[in-house]
């Protein structure tokens, strides 16, 4: 297999940082689940973690946190898919979204329905899991919207993280620790990837990548986490 060449997006060489993400739960339709993401400088891990409410609304219930700031962009039309590292996980199906478009706010202050492109994941313990581009299902206020332009992946303009009830189906404490989040290209996926990748550096603003190249693998970025 060739080397693979992936994109730090959250974690691994680019530690986590609570500014990077925000809450957005289903407060904001009086709702009373809530989420926090955990980051912590001693550790390499995110614990995205809370409580699913679907009491309050009837069966319905969302936790979610989302990347921060409007004016952020990153360009992944180079690469095949998006590769989830988890560390640890209590079997409940969460979901991962994108945006590429976020509209403006209402009067109110309240952001504007739009689509987001979706995938469902469970894990338990330690699991690498690798999102093709396709998987991603584009969703609008629940509900597929199989009319939906392309993904436009030079655009993207938000990450998610969300567990939610799928009427009634879940619920309570949740907590998932995710080690990263990596765009990665690739002919062919693997569990454990070689002894050598790439890895790129992106500007998210510009959205440009540069590649550079990493010895070691998965021990290979742990050690440069460690050593720093």
């Amino acid at each position: 297999m060739a080397p693979t060449s992936h994109l730090p997006l959250f974690g691994g060489v680019r530690a986590w940082t609570s500014a990077d993400w925000t809450s957005s739960d289903d407060r904001v339709r009086g709702g009373s689940s809530h989420s926090t993401l955990t980051c912590s400088s001693a550790s390499l891990v995110a614990r995205f973690h809370g409580y699913l409410d679907i009491k309050t609304l009837g069966g319905a219930g969302f936790a979610s946190q989302r990347t921060t700031g409007e004016d952020r962009t990153w360009n992944l039309s180079r690469y095949d898919g998006l590769e989830l590292v988890i560390d640890r996980a209590d079997g409940k199906l969460y979901t991962l979204n994108l945006k590429d478009e976020i509209l403006p706010k209402r009067p109110d202050g309240r952001e504007q329905s739009s689509i987001s492109w979706e995938f469902n994941f469970r894990a338990e313990g330690q699991k690498n899991i690798f999102v093709k581009w396709g998987d991603f299902k584009p969703t609008c206020r629940g509900k597929e919207k199989n009319d939906a332009e392309p993904l436009d992946l030079k655009n993207i303009k938000r990450f998610g993280i969300m567990v939610r009830s799928f009427f009634g189906e879940q619920e309570g404490s949740f907590e998932l620790d995710i080690v990263s989040i990596a765009a990665l290209r690739t002919e062919r996926y693997m569990d454990f990837p070689e002894e050598e990748d790439f890895h790129d550096d992106m500007d998210e603003k510009s959205g440009a990548a540069q590649p550079s190249r990493a010895r070691g693998g998965w021990f290979g970025w742990l050690f440069s986490c460690l050593g720093r």
